[in-house]
């Protein structure tokens, strides 16, 4: 154990990767979901991904579908339920469907550009911009059937390899 026990920079052991399970049923039928769940991103959400095309360099979207338990006080969706729907939204657009970026958030930067709304699908698409051995430099525009939500860029420090 290092002596910063709340670091997770530095890992003691290696961490099992988890993977992305197909939705069979349902509203989400054809997307893909966190198997096993990251509680959090599953109490604000939760959250789901599929490629948009084919192949493996297959743009990926990321889909929410926000409910009463995300509104502010003004009866909007609260803007730390947007913030955490970008931050994983951008570990998926960095690593595909491979999953293959694993890291933590360096820093995040975003723009609240317009409402959001309990019940309405928001969708998540980006792009990598540099991806660098140790950091990943992502940007994205989270969007309510193509009117602007939220943008946002970011940075991931990834874990090395073990």
């Amino acid at each position: 154990m290092n002596e910063h026990t709340h670091d997770k920079l530095q890992q003691d052991e290696p961490t099992l990767r988890p993977g992305l399970g197909l939705v069979r049923d349902g509203i989400w039928a054809g997307w893909y979901h966190w198997e096993p769940v990251d509680f959090f991103e599953e109490h604000a959400g939760p959250f789901y991904c599929k490629p948009e095309g084919e192949g493996p360099d297959a743009p990926i979207v990321c889909g929410f579908l926000p409910e009463a338990k995300n509104r502010n006080g003004g009866g909007n969706i609260h803007g730390g339920a947007l913030m955490t729907f970008a931050d994983y939204a951008l570990f998926m657009i960095a690593g595909g469907m491979d999953t293959s970026v694993h890291g933590v958030t360096m820093n995040m930067n975003c723009d609240f550009v317009g409402a959001a709304e309990p019940g309405r699908l928001l969708t998540a698409r980006g792009e990598t911009v540099r991806a660098g051995g140790s950091v990943v430099f992502i940007r994205g525009i989270i969007d309510d059937a193509g009117r602007n939500v939220l943008s946002f860029s970011a940075s991931i420090k990834r874990f090395k390899k073990s």
